[in-house]
């Protein structure tokens, strides 16, 4: 679907770093004007303000009406990154793959990765608010996890069926482990598997167990 006035004239005034008061006050016109374009009530506007506005956005007054002219440097996204990426919190949290960390898992207030919306919500069907970027330490989940890999965690799947890898608190420290429910265990019991198979399964029940979350995606360097 072909953009609209508005949509071109709010993505040119965010490209710039302006907001509608100070286009208004740059360009000599009411602020009206800008607001009736911007809230779709002016979809022919005043074409000699509309020069003022094009002037100071420092596009074509044709590019602002119908898309087809000139813009000085890049052309503007048409859509707000905001509604496009999802910012998900680092946590300074490192779980071990062989020993373990005990620590909590909140978000460090450093710089957040960013992933597609329509992927985290479509793709993984998760809330953005339930995930948590961390990076794992250690040589027991090798080949499938590597010391120093980013791993994307779930905290809203924190039950192992089906059986996955998880990051989780076994009752010593934080680790990365796989997860296996043992079907009629009474209490129920999982399975803690290593994929390094020079670490042994271990046992460990519900109530030992304090799981933070389903590992849904992960990268690393090469």
């Amino acid at each position: 679907m072909q953009a609209t006035i508005a949509e071109r004239l709010r993505a040119r005034t965010r490209q710039l770093g302006l907001n509608p008061p100070q286009l208004a006050a740059q360009a000599g016109v009411n602020r009206s004007y800008v607001y009736d374009i911007l809230r779709g009530r002016s979809e022919n506007p005043n074409l000699e303000k509309l020069d003022r506005i094009a002037e100071v956005l420092k596009v074509g007054r044709d590019w602002l009406r119908d898309g087809v002219g000139d813009v000085e440097g890049d052309e503007p996204a048409l859509t707000n990154p905001d509604d496009v990426y999802v910012a998900v919190p680092y946590a300074t949290v490192k779980p071990a793959m062989g020993g373990g960390a005990t620590v909590e898992i909140e978000p460090d207030h450093g710089k957040p990765y960013h992933f597609q919306k329509s992927w985290i919500t479509h793709g993984l069907r998760a809330d953005p608010a339930n995930l948590r970027i961390m990076h794992v330490v250690g040589d027991s989940m090798e080949p499938t996890l590597r010391d120093g890999d980013i791993v994307l965690v779930d905290m809203g799947r924190a039950v192992p069926t089906p059986p996955g890898v998880f990051v989780l608190h076994d009752g010593i420290g934080l680790v990365a482990k796989r997860l296996e429910h043992i079907p009629n265990s009474d209490p129920p019991v999982m399975h803690v598997i290593s994929d390094n198979k020079t670490y042994s399964a271990y046992e460990r029940t519900a109530d030992e167990v304090n799981i933070v979350g389903r590992v849904r995606w992960f990268a690393r360097e090469i």
